[in-house]
């Protein structure tokens, strides 16, 4: 968990609790823009396994607001009860339909998901062939029949926190029969997208 200091007219602390697959991008936003938030990352693949994303995002949630901590959720539609977690814990998540809309916004990433993209990060990237059969199992067949009946590419977004990951990228390409793109990407949506959450809560009535 990390915490970073907000030297601006709010000073009240929060505490994000959220998916960890844009761990860099948000640590490193916080820090840049000096946020008074908090960060509790949960695993990237939590969002495969919808049981253990609803226990741990409402453990996580009841553990800080036993420490007295106004939370927010870095989250999108992931869980069908999103809204009722929200509601249950009166706090608010950021905007878009899943991490790669609040990266990417809305219209560029269905222009790139009406071509076929499958969309990779670098988290991912570096866990994919033991995050993937996991999911879906071992059969490569299978697999590859999955992703082929959807997609047509993989798009690996780079990011300015992005570590070299082409290497890991082609690997997880190759594992499902994708060719591989790249798309180099800003942090201004997913700027937008984290202010937004963080003065809606800070405007809601304190809890």
């Amino acid at each position: 968990m990390k915490k970073f200091v907000l030297h601006q007219e709010h000073t009240e602390p929060l505490t994000m609790v959220g998916c960890g697959i844009l761990r860099k991008e948000v640590d490193y936003l916080i820090r840049t823009h000096g946020w008074n938030v908090q960060t509790h990352f949960l695993d990237s693949a939590l969002h495969n396994y919808l049981n253990r994303l609803s226990k741990e995002l409402n453990e996580a949630l009841q553990e800080h607001e036993a420490k007295g901590e106004k939370t927010f959720v870095f989250y999108g539609s992931c869980h069908p009860l999103m809204d009722n977690y929200l509601d249950e814990h009166r706090t608010c998540r950021t905007r878009g339909q899943n991490c790669i809309v609040m990266l990417l916004g809305y219209e560029r990433f269905m222009q790139e998901l009406e071509k076929g993209a499958y969309f990779l990060v670098e988290d991912w990237a570096l866990t994919w062939q033991p995050m993937i059969t996991a999911c879906f199992g071992n059969n490569i067949t299978v697999v590859r029949e999955i992703f082929h009946s959807s997609h047509k590419f993989m798009l690996a977004l780079k990011t300015p926190c992005s570590v070299d990951f082409s290497e890991a990228a082609q690997t997880a390409a190759d594992f499902v029969d994708l060719p591989l793109q790249w798309l180099e990407v800003d942090l201004e949506h997913l700027k937008q997208v984290l202010f937004e959450a963080i003065k809606q809560r800070l405007d809601q009535a304190t809890t």
